[in-house]
């Protein structure tokens, strides 16, 4: 069964209500950012580690709740691709590029953030992934702060029965960008490294006490994998 109103997820939404010079940007950036992560992606060297947390979802028919940071949506969306994951990307400006650069990929976009039509977006969510669709979340997006996970994941893991499986992806050598996130932008041929934690299950008749457990949770798993990321790059670094 097809699931419903899926084929909008992964098509460019109209810019009908942006003005001409906005629509050229949003294009601009589009492609630019596209044509960038698919260039240098693809010289990229990739190690994995924890796919096994990712496999035991699938073997037991659940379908995963993607979890990262944003300052890894370059080497994320080039590993990810083709996958027909959703992401929740925000109702903005930036929102608009992003989500376009994200369906060339392959993947499919909801809007809606933690500032912005959240609750719908989570509601679409929910609606798609009793439909088999996985889903995902840069945590501390749109605005950060940086490395602050946010409960979005976790109460679509409520509502679901599917988990949460934290991942980070750290390139060798890269540049940051000046934005709010630092964007990891890494360099051509370098080595990354992909770690999967533990998958994090929410009950349904969590409290809000016990959400507030599982997003202590999520944030300590990911600031773990931060870490196993970082030791990883400095000892090839120092080798």
């Amino acid at each position: 069964m097809k699931p419903p109103h899926s084929d909008k997820l992964y098509s460019f939404a109209p810019l009908t209500a942006y003005s001409l010079r906005q629509r050229i940007t949003i294009k601009s950036a589009d492609l630019g950012f596209y044509s960038l992560i698919r260039i240098v992606g693809g010289t990229v060297r990739f190690e994995t580690e924890g796919a096994e947390n990712l496999e035991s979802i699938t073997a037991s028919g659940r379908v995963p709740i993607y979890a990262t940071w944003h300052d890894r949506i370059f080497l994320g969306t080039y590993y990810l691709q083709k996958q027909g994951i959703v992401f929740l990307t925000s109702q903005s400006f930036d929102g608009e590029y992003i989500a376009r650069f994200l369906q060339r990929f392959g993947f499919g976009t909801i809007r809606g953030s933690s500032t912005r039509g959240g609750a719908k977006g989570l509601v679409e969510m929910i609606r798609q992934m009793k439909h088999g669709i996985a889903m995902g979340f840069t945590v501390d997006g749109p605005k950060g702060p940086p490395y602050k996970a946010k409960p979005g994941p976790l109460l679509l893991a409520k509502k679901t029965g599917n988990p949460v499986i934290p991942f980070i992806v750290q390139p060798l050598r890269y540049r940051t960008a000046g934005s709010w996130d630092r964007l990891q932008i890494p360099l051509p041929f370098t080595n990354a490294k992909v770690i999967f934690g533990d998958p994090i299950f929410v009950p349904e008749n969590s409290s809000e006490i016990d959400l507030a457990e599982r997003l202590a949770e999520l944030q300590r798993s990911l600031d773990e994998l931060t870490r196993e990321g970082e030791k990883w790059r400095n000892g090839k670094l120092n080798a």
